[in-house]
């Protein structure tokens, strides 16, 4: 008998297993990824696992992004209460360029919001997982804007890059990004499959600029938005070389690590 309870606790421990692992903060899986060569899936496995894996992606606005999980979670980027869909998210993460991509009042119903900057001059520091996703931040600076004291200077931390990490997906965005991202800044957003880009080419950074940061991430999918001061052509003009264009009439992208384009993509869903 006691021959048999090495076995026994064995066993058990196999079983407790997962449910210990479900309990157990994950870290960042789009991180690992980056640095490690890609791992070769089987054809049939990325169709197997294509539909039960799919996120959705809706433009609502702006640099308002809805994310459905395959759990059931709904993310809106960069909320401000304006751009909105016809349900409550359960998460909203803002960034503090100006009024247009955050507010100080959300919807009481939001059970999550995450801020883009710390309080006191000191950055966030977001690593959250909220049901299948994880969600995080890396920070960079942004000018201050007419009426500060400053004048132009700018404001450490004051903006964020938000990752979010769901169904073997890397989608980042990239907030009201004011400046080239450095090597420091690449090794903490490690892999994106999918990267929200603003293209205004003069609020955030020059056309030549933010497409360069496109280029050097080398997500499969890269999705405009801040789209409101420079036509859609000269972006697409600027990425061209490097990304194939793909422009739709809905806003709602479907899309799983499966289904994936093979070649660098840039989606423009229906929207302003």
């Amino acid at each position: 008998m006691l021959r048999l309870l090495p076995v026994v606790l064995m066993a058990f421990s196999w079983l407790a297993a997962p449910a210990f692992a479900q309990n157990t903060p994950r870290g960042s899986e789009c991180l690992a990824m980056a640095t490690r060569p890609p791992l070769a899936t089987p054809v049939s496995l990325r169709r197997t696992a294509a539909k039960a894996d799919e996120v959705s992606i809706t433009y609502a606005g702006h640099s308002t992004y809805y994310i459905d999980t395959p759990g059931g979670v709904t993310i809106a980027t960069d909320y401000n209460g304006v751009y909105k869909l016809d349900r409550i998210p359960d998460v909203v993460t803002m960034n503090r360029a100006h009024s247009t991509h955050y507010t100080l009042n959300p919807d009481p119903r939001i059970k999550t919001v995450l801020h883009g900057w710390g309080e006191n001059g000191q950055p966030a520091h977001i690593h959250e997982r909220i049901g299948d996703v994880l969600i995080r931040n890396v920070t960079t600076d942004i000018r201050r804007y007419y009426g500060d004291d400053a004048g132009g200077e700018m404001m450490k931390d004051g903006n964020s890059i938000f990752i979010f990490e769901v169904a073997g997906l890397c989608i980042g965005h990239l907030g009201h990004l004011h400046h080239k991202l450095d090597e420091s800044h690449f090794a903490a957003i490690g892999r994106l499959d999918i990267v929200m880009v603003p293209i205004d080419g003069s609020y955030t950074m020059s056309l030549d600029g933010i497409s360069d940061i496109t280029k050097r991430l080398r997500a499969s999918v890269a999705l405009p938005m801040h789209r409101f001061m420079t036509p859609l052509s000269d972006f697409m003009q600027k990425i061209g070389r490097s990304f194939e264009i793909d422009q739709r009439t809905q806003r709602t992208l479907t899309i799983s690590l499966g289904t994936l384009p093979k070649a660098p993509t840039v989606i423009i869903l229906d929207g302003v």
